[in-house]
């Protein structure tokens, strides 16, 4: 029987009821929930499951021990005690990173290095060799959460963050998060059948997780390493087995998936993108404004993640823009929902739209929402709603 851990999974802020929701899904069980994470109990291998699956997390972190630490050779003392020689080959690679926040420390690499020299140490003293270490991050990772006297470590088997799927190459002036966007698709009400409309689509992001998540395609298939797989843990055989059944379980179908934007740049960096992630030939991508654009004759949903005018001299163009966007709902979005995603909550008010529902989010560091707006009122074919 697998030995079981605590495994703490982190998200983006505000992000941890739709990581929830996910987790169900994937029939696991929660036992705690805090801001910025969620913990549950499981193996080794449901690390490699969590990290193949899961779209909205950032990562997958394996308890190792958890200890009361007042001062660095406290910290160098407790991590010493931990078998390291269990995951770590000696001829291996390992990165420390992680969360510090003690009394007796002025710099987090400080306490990283005692980190490090207490894992090394350790395994050279029983192999008779160290393992390298540095800042490179796409081989062992350990995570090191340290405030005020209490101290845990944990096996961070993502490695790179997952919040990132692996697809996008071909990036455009500030593209959303593949995690964020998946974020927002969840949270509509988005059957994955109906039409989704993706104007102003930028690099693609939302229109290719749209896509991913109808086909029912999971993140990690689109990526090649992962912190797990230096571990001396990793069973290669059960990866390739999670691997074969997450891709019998895409199911290709037609879909009605438009992106459209009035840079062809930006379309050309969006095919690249949706290429690279197995859908192109899913999405329709269309070179246009939004405000000329003819919509399918039925029930689906439009995004859109317009600029936020973080720069001075946008505001007054952008302005215009956020207004049109609320004729365009108005024009030629009834049947549908509308889902406007922004970071600038003053811009949206220029919309001129009652929301249905305003989610928090972050972009970044900046508060954003995704605002919802019913469209249902009025005749499609009359082009306006009633007042």
């Amino acid at each position: 029987m697998a030995i079981e851990n605590k495994i703490v999974i982190t998200c983006a802020p505000r992000i941890v009821p739709i990581l929830a929701k996910e987790l169900t899904s994937l029939k696991y069980t929660i036992v705690e929930k805090d801001r910025l994470s969620i913990t549950l109990f499981g193996s080794f291998n449901d690390c490699m499951y969590l990290n193949l699956h899961l779209r909205t997390a950032n990562k997958v972190l394996y308890h190792l021990k958890s200890f009361e630490a007042k001062k660095p050779d406290d910290l160098y003392s407790q991590m010493s005690e931990i078998p390291w020689e269990r995951y770590i080959r000696s001829n291996g690679y390992v990165c420390i990173n992680g969360f510090v926040k003690n009394d007796f420390i002025k710099d987090t690499r400080f306490a990283n290095l005692k980190a490090k020299d207490a894992i090394v140490d350790r395994i050279q003293k029983l192999k008779g060799r160290r393992p390298d270490s540095g800042p490179d991050q796409s081989q062992t990772m350990i995570y090191l959460h340290w405030k005020d006297n209490q101290a845990s470590v944990y096996i961070d088997t993502s490695g790179e963050t997952i919040a990132k799927h692996g697809y996008r190459k071909t990036p455009f002036k500030a593209p959303m998060l593949e995690s964020l966007a998946a974020a927002c698709i969840l949270e509509s009400n988005w059957d994955r059948k109906s039409p989704f409309i993706n104007p102003m689509c930028g690099s693609g992001t939302l229109a290719i997780e749209a896509a991913l998540l109808a086909i029912n395609k999971a993140p990690g298939l689109m990526r090649s390493n992962f912190g797990f797989m230096h571990i001396n843990l990793y069973n290669e055989f059960e990866w390739k087995k999670m691997v074969k059944e997450a891709q019998s379980q895409v199911k290709e179908r037609p879909l009605k998936i438009y992106a459209s934007d009035l840079s062809s740049l930006a379309l050309k960096a969006a095919r690249a993108n949706a290429e690279i992630a197995g859908v192109d030939h899913l999405i329709k991508f269309e070179l246009s404004d939004f405000r000329k654009l003819d919509l399918p004759d039925e029930e689906g949903v439009i995004f859109m993640n317009p600029e936020y005018g973080l720069r001075l001299g946008e505001l007054k163009e952008l302005e215009q823009t956020y207004s049109e966007i609320g004729d365009f709902f108005k024009s030629k979005g009834q049947g549908y929902t509308g889902y406007v995603f922004t970071g600038n909550l003053d811009l949206a008010k220029k919309i001129g739209l009652k929301t249905n529902r305003r989610i928090e989010l972050f972009n970044a560091k900046l508060d954003a929402r995704l605002l919802e707006y019913e469209l249902y009122a009025g005749s499609k074919k009359s082009g306006k709603l009633p007042s």
